[in-house]
């Protein structure tokens, strides 16, 4: 499978990159195993900042409201009980909980296949020879990637990805420069393009190459 190829400066190459079929060539057989994929991502980034009080952690209620018997009401032993405005939650987060999903690497390898073998089938691939910054201008970027063509999610797979690259797409809203090693189902998923240079592409194929 060809894909288009882009010189340093944007100019189109005249010989096409192939990508490779252990790779980018995945039939999509299970949805499910991208939807897991998918979601994991987003369960691992979730924080579990919502936290309540119990009755024990609300401030008052050390008063018994009334006696034990003869007042012909219920009793209670304080007035910070989960059933009782201004009370403790019962069963509330604890600020505690783990959203993450599990999934082995295996699956998220073949995941990550799948997912690469969309966006070939889609033509959302795109190949440069070197993805370089000299001075970290988001300017010359931006310039690039529309000389390029490319509009929308931009995800730029880079190797490697040093400071001058993370300074010249940070500040795009719709770019995003990432490392072979931290490709995810989530970003090539959303991404519109995507823009991968020569030694990126090396670098997934001795990523995810092995099929076993």
């Amino acid at each position: 499978m060809s894909v288009t190829t882009y010189t340093k400066s944007g100019s189109k190459s005249s010989t096409p990159v192939k990508l490779d079929k252990k790779i980018f060539g995945t039939s999509v057989k299970n949805h499910e195993l991208l939807k897991t994929a998918y979601l994991s991502y987003l369960a691992g980034n979730r924080s579990n900042l919502a936290k309540t009080k119990k009755r024990g952690e609300v401030r008052g209620g050390g008063q018994k409201p009334w006696r034990q018997k003869g007042t012909g009401r219920a009793r209670f032993g304080s007035s910070r009980n989960p059933i009782w405005v201004g009370g403790g939650v019962a069963f509330g987060p604890t600020g505690e909980e783990n959203y993450r999903l599990k999934i082995n690497v295996r699956a998220k390898r073949l995941a990550l296949r799948q997912a690469l073998s969309l966006a070939a089938s889609e033509d959302r691939i795109r190949v440069i020879e070197a993805f370089e910054s000299k001075d970290g201008r988001v300017s010359q970027t931006s310039a690039l990637l529309k000389k390029l063509g490319l509009t929308g999610a931009i995800l730029v797979v880079v190797s490697p990805k040093d400071a001058l690259i993370e300074r010249a797409t940070r500040n795009l809203r719709a770019v995003k420069a990432v490392e072979p090693a931290y490709l995810n189902v989530f970003d090539v998923m959303n991404a519109t393009h995507i823009l991968i240079s020569r030694k990126a592409l090396e670098a997934i194929s001795q990523r995810l190459g092995d099929s076993k």
